[in-house]
């Protein structure tokens, strides 16, 4: 049963990635949470499409060189650090392009109360840096991600956004 459940989940979001233009492929292991509140499948689906989002909003924002694109997918210090990483860029004229390869999602707590859940994301990368549009560099990157999501009036939004480069 749990590996059918496995399957139905890693489908599910590889379809949602597609969906929502990400090429990326997403693996998200089974949940096992211990604790007073049970993760429903619709909301642990809820927070992975939106989280897979926020990788798209960042990418655009970093590529265009406008916060604003931050807004419906980052909260707090989340989006701070990405805005300011936005504006340090403008200002010296170049902008990055991500392409995220592989994500290998867990859920590994979902408050009581339900206003807050963590994930970690092994992800893979590719990130090119443009100086005024000519290719200066480009990188493959693997990273763990430490997430935080909060919900919103409709969606989950990232709070905190912290990588561990390896």
């Amino acid at each position: 049963m749990e590996l059918r459940w496995v399957f139905v989940m890693c489908t599910t979001v590889a379809t949602m990635a597609t969906l929502c233009g990400a090429q990326a492929d997403v693996r998200v292991e089974p949940t096992h949470l211990q604790g007073p509140r049970p993760l429903q499948e619709q909301t642990q689906s809820a927070a992975v499409r939106d989280y897979l989002k926020a990788w798209q909003s960042m990418g655009s924002a970093l590529d265009r060189n406008d916060a604003a694109l931050l807004e419906q997918d980052f909260v707090g210090t989340a989006r701070d650090r990405l805005a300011e990483t936005v504006e340090q860029q403008a200002a010296l004229g170049i902008h990055t392009r991500y392409q995220d390869k592989s994500h290998d999602i867990k859920i590994v707590f979902y408050s009581p109360e339900g206003l807050s859940l963590e994930l970690t994301d092994d992800v893979q990368y590719e990130v090119q840096m443009f100086d005024h549009d000519k290719l200066q560099t480009a990188q493959q990157v693997h990273a763990r991600y430490v997430v935080v999501l909060t919900p919103a009036e409709v969606r989950w939004r990232v709070r905190v956004f912290q990588a561990q480069v390896e």
